[in-house]
């Protein structure tokens, strides 16, 4: 088979922080690549040859998009536990400090609590991200099955139709055996 040659066609390369709408037509870009790299002179892609490379191409750019926002969740987590702890330092020494003026004594109990509830929000970011990743797990698992159960339907599908072709030359054979 003779590959059909298009050497015109080039993809152009992905932006370093692309818009979803830059990364949506990267994805189109390279499937339309994959068809013009992966046909023949005389014929086209398989379908399932091109629905596998599309499946991987999408996961891919998914991916890099959840790296990507994992990436600045990851410095703003940063920023929030470092201003929580500079918080709950000068409220615990704002109040240990002030104990007799009762005035800078509540100004140190506020940081504090502050501190304390900026701890807890990055806090909750953690347990958020876990939990999502607990679920995409369940996910993953969910869709395996799933698409085993699929394949395992159309195995048997295929068997049923295959037996329904052998019953059915049997009993075209017995009316011919039966017809006078």
């Amino acid at each position: 088979m003779n590959k059909a040659s298009n050497d015109d066609f080039q993809v152009p390369d992905l932006p370093e922080h692309p818009t979803p709408d830059e990364r949506a037509e990267y994805v189109i870009l390279r499937l339309e690549q994959f068809i013009r790299d992966g046909r023949t002179i005389d014929e086209g892609m398989s379908f399932k040859k091109w629905q596998a490379m599309a499946k991987t191409e999408i996961a891919v750019a998914v991916a890099e998009a959840e790296n990507s926002q994992d990436h600045d969740e990851i410095n703003s987590r940063r920023i929030l536990f470092i201003a929580a702890a500079a918080m709950i330092t000068i409220g615990f020494w704002g109040t240990a400090v002030s104990f007799h003026d009762v005035g800078q004594l509540a100004a140190g109990l506020v940081c504090f609590g502050a501190g304390l509830a900026l701890l807890f929000a990055a806090g909750h970011w953690r347990v958020r991200k876990w939990n999502n990743r607990r679920k995409s797990k369940e996910r993953r698992k969910r869709l395996a099955r799933i698409e085993n159960l699929n394949k395992r339907i159309k195995r048997l599908e295929s068997d049923l139709e295959k037996e329904e072709e052998k019953l059915e030359e049997a009993l075209r054979k017995r009316r011919l055996l039966t017809t006078p």
